[in-house]
């Protein structure tokens, strides 16, 4: 029975808000790894220099090349034939069998003529993890998050930058007593770009633990006040904690660079050489002079760091303000937590309607 135009596009709606796990009967058969096909062809095909060597001749790499991509294009031909298809048609579904030709054939060729182990066991890693980042990206709608979180900030720019606006006093209070602390100009100063980076990675993974621990509440609030009947299966509740959290994270990237750019204006206006030198901060691996208003003013590699962590700092405490602080959950989640409310909604209705086409 042919999909109804109404169901396709209450699937297309759940993908587009990156909850295609909302969809029934979603299969990574033929809905994540389909779609990914591209890619796993491509990669696949340009496997096929693992069966070339940089110590063999031209003449030589390009016949072990030829070779390679019979090989790799033989071994799909067979799994048409035992699928009932016909041998040169592309797979129309990527099972087991599929995936696992993917990750091991190529890791083979390494180890011709001379066993090259580790070459096999990188090459077949590789691949695995390929496989499973498709499977998280594409089946958990990541990109779709993604791409609606900043489709919602700049279709709402002004909304965005007024909400931001009204919430930078209260974390200015929070950071700009760090921001003029001699202390912390010393610290952040003198911390290699890596440790900040390793810095930013640690807070978010922070922020993210709070936020799942924080989740569950949530969405049984989020259930109980539509009265979502079928409940969410346990798949469709970590889509949609995914969902969110990415949400989250864009939402506080956009705090964290409006504070990053405010310290960063603030320093220059506000400290020079002669503050640098009083308080024995060097400028970093870099500065440049500049000049307002005859008023000398540096930027350095110090000011930079130093406005990464502030800014760092204050994205963690906006993380957990969005769902502890009424004002910030005012602000920023409720909107989230009423377009979830209309997808409950428009998930019952798909349900309701999936089951009469059903029965028919």
């Amino acid at each position: 029975m042919e999909t109804p135009r109404e169901l396709v596009r209450y699937e297309r709606r759940f993908r587009r808000a990156g909850l295609p796990l909302f969809i029934e009967d979603f299969s990574p058969t033929h809905d994540i790894y389909n779609r990914a096909a591209p890619l796993l062809t491509l990669v696949f095909l340009a496997e096929m220099l693992g069966a070339t060597e940089l110590t063999w001749d031209w003449y030589e790499n390009i016949l072990a090349a030829a070779v390679g991509l019979t090989i790799l294009v033989g071994a799909f031909g067979v799994l048409n034939g035992l699928r009932g298809r016909p041998f040169w048609s592309l797979p129309t579904r990527f099972g087991l069998p599929e995936l696992a030709v993917f990750v091991l054939l190529p890791a083979l060729f390494p180890l011709y003529p001379d066993y090259r182990w580790p070459q096999f066991f990188g090459i077949a890693i590789g691949n695995l993890l390929l496989v499973g980042a498709v499977y998280v990206v594409v089946g958990y709608g990541l990109i779709a998050t993604t791409y609606w979180s900043l489709r919602r900030i700049v279709g709402e720019l002004a909304n965005s930058l007024a909400s931001l606006i009204r919430a930078l006093p209260l974390l200015l209070v929070f950071s700009l007593v760090l921001f003029i602390n001699t202390e912390m100009w010393q610290v952040f100063s003198g911390m290699p770009v890596a440790f900040i980076v390793l810095q930013v990675v640690a807070f978010t993974v922070l922020s993210t633990l709070f936020l799942m621990l924080r989740l569950p509440k949530e969405l049984d609030a989020i259930e109980d006040d539509v009265k979502s009947d079928p409940p969410l299966r346990r798949l469709q509740r970590l889509n949609l904690s995914v969902n969110l959290v990415i949400r989250q994270w864009v939402q506080a990237l956009v705090v964290s660079t409006g504070v990053g750019l405010f310290f960063i204006a603030f320093g220059l206006l506000s400290f020079n050489t002669k503050i640098y030198e009083g308080w024995g901060v060097e400028p970093g691996s870099w500065s440049i002079p500049l000049q307002l208003m005859g008023h000398e003013m540096v930027l350095t590699a110090s000011l930079v760091k130093v406005a990464v962590g502030i800014a760092n700092f204050t994205g963690l405490y906006y993380s957990i303000a969005l769902l502890t602080d009424s004002s910030y959950r005012e602000e920023f989640l409720d909107n989230v937590s009423a377009e979830l409310r209309d997808l409950f909604i428009a998930r019952a209705d798909y349900l309701e309607l999936r089951q009469r086409v059903l029965a028919e």
